[in-house]
């Protein structure tokens, strides 16, 4: 299987070459690799050595947060597949990722596929990092998810029940209800240790 072969070709090309980290975060002043960086470089290497990055979407949740301004962000994730295929014999080789994005306007599902290919990429290839884990040069400032009535006591109860008892409840639960309860997590886990139940507990997903 080529494809193999492809990929480690692709790889001796990056770890001598890299990418550099030439884009700021306007908020927080860190330095990341955009996208473009990532397209940029991978494109004439990904030509030379015959590898395709072909993507899939596999499912996407989308949820409406509210900035501290009082404004409305989509907050997207999305599970892809990418198939990295050999030119030469069709050999391929499946690559999961998942990527998530806020926007406040209709960019969200393109950042989050942007994330999810460029972090497919970096840990497919291992591109020389720096610590960098973020994928938006900018970082909004959300007020926590209103909780309804009674969710977040139910979850505890639930917590206290054991890690099984919390999975059914979590796969039942709405992804805007989900999307809520991940901010109470110090709670949650304070109710299952409350209750000898076991540290996995909120790690249903």
């Amino acid at each position: 299987m080529s494809v193999y072969k492809a990929i480690n070709a692709v790889q001796r090309d990056l770890c001598v070459a890299g990418i550099g980290k030439n884009r700021k975060n306007q908020q927080q002043g860190y330095s990341f690799r955009g996208i473009d960086d990532m397209y940029n470089a991978l494109a004439p290497i990904l030509a030379r050595h015959g590898l395709c990055i072909l993507p899939r979407v596999m499912s996407r949740e989308c949820v409406e947060r509210q900035t501290a301004k009082g404004s409305t962000l989509f907050y997207v994730t999305v599970l892809m597949e990418f198939d990295f295929v050999c030119a030469e014999d069709a050999s391929h080789h499946t690559v999961v990722m998942s990527g998530e994005a806020m926007d406040s306007a209709d960019k969200a599902t393109n950042k989050a596929m942007s994330a999810a290919y460029k972090y497919a990429a970096m840990q497919t290839f291992a591109i020389p990092t720096e610590g960098d884990n973020d994928a938006d040069s900018t970082t909004h400032d959300v007020v926590p998810a209103a909780l309804p009535a009674g969710l977040l006591e139910a979850a505890q109860s639930v917590a206290m029940d054991g890690a099984e008892a919390f999975r059914l409840f979590w796969k039942s639960a709405s992804a805007a209800n989900r999307a809520a309860l991940r901010e109470h997590i110090p709670a949650l886990k304070a109710a299952a240790e409350a209750a000898d139940a076991p540290a996995d507990v909120i790690e249903a997903e």
